[in-house]
């Protein structure tokens, strides 16, 4: 469950980030250019980055790999 509302979280922070630049870029602010790199920038790296969190996680807590943390 937890997973779930974490990724649900970072989804709506990555729309919301290409929803403020196409925002920027509509009303021509001088910054949008930078705001689009930072949305591209965030679009890679933070799935990445979800993706080492949960190995990394997996590594050090084993037990949780067959499922006896799941609720019923």
């Amino acid at each position: 469950m937890f997973k779930r509302i974490f990724a649900c979280t970072l989804a709506v922070l990555l729309i919301g980030m290409y929803v403020l630049t196409l925002i920027l870029g509509l009303m021509q602010d001088p910054k949008t250019t930078d705001l689009l790199m930072a949305s591209i920038g965030a679009t890679i790296l933070v799935p990445i980055m979800l993706y080492a969190y949960q190995r990394i996680y997996a590594l050090i807590h084993p037990q949780a790999r067959d499922g006896s943390d799941k609720e019923q």
